[in-house]
C-alpha cells in the first residue's frame, strides 16, 4: 500500500510534511482534496478510524465560519456533506501510511512513523 498525503497545496503545513518526505527520500503520492476530491468512502474511513476530534481542524478559519448548528452537526457526526463541500474543516496534512491514518504534521511524528 503505497503512502499518500492529502493536503491543499497552498497549505503550509502541508508544504511543510512533503518538504519533509522529499528530505528523507520517503516515496509518497500527493492527493490535492481541492483538484482531486474527496470521495464519501475515504471520509467515512477517516471519520471512523480517527474520528472527528481529530480529523477537523477546530482551530481554522473555515471552522469559526460555521454557525452553531454546522458545528453540531459535525460534532454529533451528521455532517459529511458539510465536510465534503468544505474540505479546509479537515486537518491538514492527513497522512495513510501502511493502513494507519495520521492527521496534523510534526516532524517528531513523522519521524516515528517512518523509523
Amino acid at each position: 500500500m503505497p503512502t499518500v498525503i492529502y493536503g491543499i497545496k497552498n497549505c503550509d503545513t502541508v508544504k511543510k510534511a512533503l518538504k519533509w518526505l522529499e528530505a528523507e527520500g520517503i516515496a509518497h503520492q500527493y492527493h490535492d482534496f481541492r483538484q482531486n476530491g474527496l470521495s464519501t468512502s475515504k471520509l467515512d474511513t477517516w471519520l471512523n478510524v480517527v474520528g472527528a476530534n481529530d480529523l477537523i481542524n477546530r482551530r481554522s478559519t473555515s471552522w469559526k465560519q460555521l454557525s452553531e448548528k454546522e458545528r453540531e452537526q459535525i460534532d454529533a457526526g451528521d455532517g459529511k456533506l458539510l465536510i465534503l463541500g468544505t474540505p479546509t474543516l479537515i486537518k491538514r496534512p492527513v497522512l495513510e501510511h501502511n493502513g494507519r491514518i495520521y492527521c496534523g504534521f510534526k516532524p517528531d511524528l513523522y519521524s516515528s512513523i517512518f523509523n
